[in-house]
């Protein structure tokens, strides 16, 4: 696979949203990196402290090939709040590449104007920020090169839908067997 995939971790992070995909395109052979937005060490919304691989200040001179967002509060306003991330994300969508946010993170996308014209999801009470998208209520949703996600429960999904954009369906399709999903 060795696509470059970078995990954003803000304060109040969801932890599911972040580790299961995470671990999902790493069992893909994905270039995962944890970026700590602040700092290496970022506590997530339930608690769970989680050392970074590298901070956003190192990271963002670089482009990966994909981006993922979790949600979690105040973890997906802290994502939003940021400049460099905005910054980050769109680089990524300028070069083609796999933008993704899950959970109330998808608000993020919905006021840099990425999500118009397209089909997209979100933690329910976060509708209003995805400025012209189509709310398609499913746990995952694809349109082209971005996937959203609706929450903690879909976060397998969410994995396994960046996965199949990054990778072949047959390494997508032997890593859910390989998993018993």
């Amino acid at each position: 696979m060795a696509k470059t995939v970078y995990v954003l971790l803000a304060e109040g992070f969801e932890e599911i949203e972040a580790i299961t995909p995470a671990d999902i395109l790493r069992r893909m052979e994905a270039d995962v990196k944890l970026v700590g937005v602040s700092s290496k060490l970022v506590r997530g919304a339930h608690g769970i402290e989680l050392t970074a691989d590298v901070t956003l200040n190192r990271a963002a001179k670089e482009v990966p090939d994909c981006v993922i967002l979790p949600g979690g509060m105040p973890g997906a306003k802290n994502l939003d709040a940021c400049r460099p991330v905005r910054e980050l994300v769109a680089r990524v969508a300028e070069n083609g590449g796999v933008v993704a946010a899950i959970c109330a993170a998808p608000m993020v996308l919905g006021r840099m104007g990425l999500l118009k014209g397209k089909n997209a999801t979100c933690y329910p009470g976060f509708e209003e920020h995805l400025e012209g998208a189509t709310l398609v209520r499913q746990g995952v949703v694809t349109d082209g090169n971005f996937v959203t996600g609706n929450g903690p429960g879909a976060a397998a999904d969410f994995g396994f839908a960046i996965g199949s954009l990054l990778s072949d369906e047959v390494t997508a399709a032997f890593t859910r067997r390989s998993m018993q999903y």
